[in-house]
């Protein structure tokens, strides 16, 4: 059966078929352009006075198995103005054809280009190799850096976070487009001269939104003054909740002391609190020799020396923290607690029942975590003076006094109502973190600054004078729309992308396939 094909319909448009040879390996099809001038590139004057002529040999899409390259003749054209110096010319073929100096056709190294972006260098080489595509890996990435067209609309409203290259060691910072929803640049570090520099070179930009750390405030009100920062509405609320449970750090000695849990009874302590039990006194010697030195006016440095304990616990310890006798930890029946709670309420109370029952819902711990947890729930419904003796650790008091509150035990309940009775502070504080949270979820502007006078004199007054000093982000976050959701989205799609090819790669090889190309 005859077909229609022929085999100049393999030539890329533009170009015209002279003839074909075979190797073992590949088609080998000689071409040319069809113009009959060519523009010189300096002046864009037409010639048509041909000097010479020379073979280019260029890749193209395989056919049937079989790679194809163009012996593809260009002319050398003479430039016919006098003052031009530009004399002699190759002709260009166009970058929709075959771009200048380059050793593939365009509509290949697209093919090549999208390779690289989806799955980086060696892997996107290795299937290359399979469609008769032969490229290096090293090729498939410089491809990909030199097509990466960056977004160049003018900016409105921008988000500004900072993303780790490696944890606690290097960060960078991430810039997006909110209007848009997609990532404009990404910045080397998160230094505020850096920041304050790109956004000096984008003066369009009126909204910026941004987190509550780092020099993205300053830089932000030093490069653009006219521009309204809008903090993070979720850093707002979790900075609130980190308040308040520093806020519970600092008031444990008065809480021990509501509780009359000065002293421990070991009695009523398991084996593994026994073992916390005995490290907490140990600590507490450390502490007392640490808060001895503070008060008489040692230098921190010299401290650190005379202890060998590190600047940061010294810090902490002067500043009246770490001091839980009880750290919370994970346990094994954190994902098995409703149903514990569940078989508890129809009556299951022995452990060893417990324990089986679990086995069956697929739980691989042993059966002394579910006795003890048992025995713990059994004396939780027991309430005795004693067992009011032993404090629950800082984390979990705010907890139960947040957001567990709706789903308190009775042994829960008599401890709480101990410690708001006693600390009072404590239970304004609380309060007063309640207000802030439902003041964003409300967008209450008009509370802020009765909010603000009142938390001056609480237990989170630190909280507060950090709302004040940022008072004009805060309140642009409760009436704005913009928030840096969509950013933490970016971030987490950033994170993907580094582990799945670009782990190891520059930040230029991020930006192309983060930002885009055409």
């Amino acid at each position: 059966m005859r077909t229609g094909f022929r085999i100049s319909s393999l030539v890329p448009s533009g170009l015209v078929f002279d003839g074909v040879s075979d190797s073992e390996d590949s088609v080998i099809l000689a071409v040319r352009s069809e113009a009959a001038e060519a523009q010189c590139p300096l002046c864009a004057t037409a010639s048509r006075r041909i000097h010479s002529r020379y073979i280019r040999h260029v890749a193209d899409l395989p056919s049937a198995g079989r790679k194809v390259r163009l012996r593809l003749l260009t002319r050398r054209f003479k430039c016919e103005v006098p003052h031009c110096r530009r004399r002699i010319f190759a002709e260009r073929f166009g970058e929709d054809i075959v771009s200048l100096r380059r050793r593939r056709t365009a509509r290949l190294e697209y093919i090549v280009h999208h390779l690289g972006l989806a799955l980086g260098g060696r892997p996107a080489a290795s299937f290359a190799k399979r469609l008769m595509l032969p490229v290096s890996n090293d090729t498939l990435l410089r491809v990909v850096r030199r097509r990466t067209a960056m977004p160049t609309d003018p900016l409105l409203v921008v988000g500004i976070d900072d993303w780790a290259f490696r944890r606690n060691h290097r960060y960078g910072t991430i810039v997006c487009d909110l209007e848009r929803r997609r990532i404009v640049t990404l910045l080397p570090d998160r230094e505020t001269a850096t920041i304050r520099a790109w956004l000096s070179k984008h003066p369009t930009i009126n909204i910026v939104s941004r987190d509550r750390g780092g020099g993205y405030g300053g830089a932000a009100a030093k490069a653009l003054p006219n521009a309204i920062q809008v903090a993070d509405r979720w850093h707002l609320m979790e900075n609130a909740s980190a308040a308040f449970l520093d806020a519970v750090r600092r008031s444990m000695n008065r809480i021990r002391t509501a509780i009359g849990a000065t002293t421990i009874n070991p009695e009523l302590l398991t084996c593994a609190e026994k073992l916390r039990y005995q490290g907490y006194l140990r600590r507490q010697d450390s502490h007392a020799v640490i808060t001895a030195l503070v008060s008489d006016g040692v230098p921190f440095k010299e401290i650190v020396r005379r202890t060998g304990h590190s600047r940061n616990l010294v810090r902490q310890i002067s500043r009246g923290g770490g001091t839980d006798m009880f750290r919370t930890r994970q346990s094994t029946l954190d994902g098995h607690l409703p149903f514990l709670d569940a078989q508890w309420s129809v009556g299951c109370r022995n452990g060893a029942e417990l324990w089986r029952r679990l086995r069956g819902q697929g739980f691989k711990g042993s059966l002394r975590v579910v006795a003890e947890w048992a025995t713990r729930r059994r004396r939780a419904e027991t309430i005795s003076h004693q067992q009011l003796q032993k404090v629950p650790a800082a984390r979990t008091i705010a907890q139960l006094m947040t957001t567990k509150r709706d789903h308190l035990t009775r042994a829960e309940t008599v401890t709480l109502a101990v410690i708001e009775q006693d600390v009072p502070m404590l239970a304004d504080a609380q309060a007063l973190v309640g207000r802030f949270h439902a003041m964003i979820r409300k967008k209450a502007e008009m509370e802020l600054e009765p909010w603000i006078d009142e938390a001056k004199r609480s237990l989170i007054a630190s909280f507060a004078n950090g709302i004040a000093n940022d008072k004009g982000a805060v309140h642009a976050a409760i009436t704005e729309r913009w928030s840096n959701g969509q950013v933490e989205a970016q971030i987490t799609k950033l994170k993907l992308v580094k582990r799945q090819m670009y782990g190891r790669a520059k930040l230029d090889l991020l930006q192309a396939r983060l930002i885009g190309a055409p």
